[in-house]
């Protein structure tokens, strides 16, 4: 019996690429087609409300859709997230991509990213010590929230439509009320 192998790329051959795609251990995933407008929006609000809460804070920042580079052959797109850094000039703004964890990862699920945003990202994000994930899904609008504690997400809370949360972000913090990014 013979044993097939499937091919493994790096994020030398990520950058090669034409289009949108994730690497995630190796292995491509296609980010095509767009989001839908409703995600977009959704994801729009986010942004839009995290800068609002963040102007104050000099060391973190929200930002949309980024490459982040976890390893030579993990490459994600995470929909939102907020990055802190000392110098986020020379850290951040200065690189192609981020090369570090974010402090918080929206991720906006759509029937097709459903089992890789619940399962294989989710794992990622608490190995490489993202403080917060949040799942969105548009659809249910439902809202779910997790922290890491001890090395482990724990749930800190879900909520449909309506609900607020406080990130502690060390240097700062950030209160969002989701029952804005409906509407």
């Amino acid at each position: 019996m013979k044993v097939r192998l499937l091919p493994r790329y790096s994020a030398e051959d990520w950058e090669q690429w034409e289009g949108r795609w994730e690497l995630i251990e190796g292995i491509p995933y296609a980010m095509s087609p767009m989001p839908t407008p409703k995600h977009q929006r959704i994801s729009l609000l986010i942004g839009s409300l995290l800068e609002e809460e963040l102007e104050e804070c000099e060391k973190c920042v929200s930002l949309i859709s980024i490459d982040w580079q976890i390893s030579e052959d993990t490459v994600l797109e995470p929909d939102n997230l907020i990055v802190c850094s000392e110098n986020l000039e020379e850290e951040l703004f200065s690189k192609k991509r981020l090369y570090f964890p974010p402090k918080v990862v929206f991720e906006i699920i759509s029937p097709s990213t459903r089992e890789k945003d619940r399962l294989t990202k989710y794992e990622i994000y608490e190995r490489e010590g993202v403080s917060y994930y949040v799942l969105i899904d548009p659809d249910t609008e439902e809202v779910e929230i997790y922290g890491l504690e001890g090395g482990k997400y724990r749930e800190l809370a879900r909520f449909r439509r309506e609900g607020e949360f406080t990130f502690d972000l060390e240097r700062c913090r950030a209160k969002l009320d989701f029952s804005k990014i409906w509407r």
